[in-house]
This record gives C-alpha cells, structure tokens and sequence, in this order.
C-alpha cells in the first residue's frame, strides 16, 4: 500500500472516533440540560419587580453573592451574562436573566417574572402597553448603509 493511504486511512479512523465521542457527550450534556430545565420549572415562582437596569457584566462584577461565585467554573466567571437589576419589595437585588428574553425585559418598569433562585426565566404582565411590543433588531454595517443609500436616493433622485 502507499504511504499516502496509510495516512488517509488513520486521519479517517481518529475522525470517525471523534465524531462518535462528540455524539455521546452531546446527548449526555443535552440530558442534563434536560434535568436543569425541570428543576427551574419547578423552582420558579411569579414575583412583581421594578427593573432598575439591565446590561450584560463580568460574573464578578455583577454583585451576586459570593456562594454563587464560588460555585462557578473558573473558566465562567471571565464571561459575560445578561444581568438585571430589580427592586422586588424592599430590596434591590442582581439576577441572572434568561439569554432569549434578555431584550425584551423593559427598564424602569414594573412587570411581573417568573424566578427561580437568582434566575429570571420569563417577563408577563408589563404594566405598560407600549413597551410590550417587540424591540427592533440591531442593524449591522450592510444595512444601515444600504438604508443610507436608499434615502440618499430618495431625497437626490439622479436626473
């Protein structure tokens, strides 16, 4: 056989074992996400909060308690997580908000959010009609300028 068969073959093998490796730890790291999710759901609670401020922070500069500092993987704590910060009934507390619902949480407003721990995995109840609607999407660099160029043509049309 030739040398460059040889190789193919090995580099074939290790990547048909790699994807194996990455199939199983896939469904073991989805069922335990599967767990997680069960344990929120039955944890969490509805409380009416005030949403003073909401942005996305370093894990250790968002004013959480230090058990939950401890807790985290080291590699974790150097990531950014969406936090809010809330007035629920007499104190003002740090929470951790769900990724998919990040932009929808209104600031200085009232609303109602389901809890579980310091983790806000949904927002129902905006008091406030307005704000109830979704919130435009950012646009990267190609359409603003291709917006720029629309009304640029709009307003100078070419004679």
């Amino acid at each position: 056989m030739k040398p460059g068969l040889i190789i193919f073959l090995i580099m074939l093998a290790v990547l048909i074992i790699a994807v194996v490796v990455l199939y199983f730890l896939g469904k073991k790291a989805q069922k335990r996400q599967a767990e997680q999710q069960e344990q929120i759901e039955a944890a969490k609670q509805m409380v009416s909060m005030l949403i003073i401020d909401k942005k996305k922070m370093k894990l250790k500069d968002a004013g959480l308690p230090q058990m939950v500092l401890d807790q985290t993987p080291k590699l974790l704590r150097g990531t950014k997580l969406p936090i809010v910060k809330a007035k629920i009934g007499p104190q003002i507390m740090s929470l951790v908000c769900d990724e998919k619902i990040f932009d929808k949480v209104p600031v200085k407003k009232e609303v109602k959010a389901a809890i579980s721990g310091i983790y806000i995995v949904e927002v129902k109840g905006l008091h406030n009609a307005k704000q109830s609607k979704e919130p435009e999407k950012k646009k990267n660099f190609f359409q603003k300028a291709w917006a720029a160029a629309k009304k640029k043509a709009a307003v100078d049309p070419v004679k």
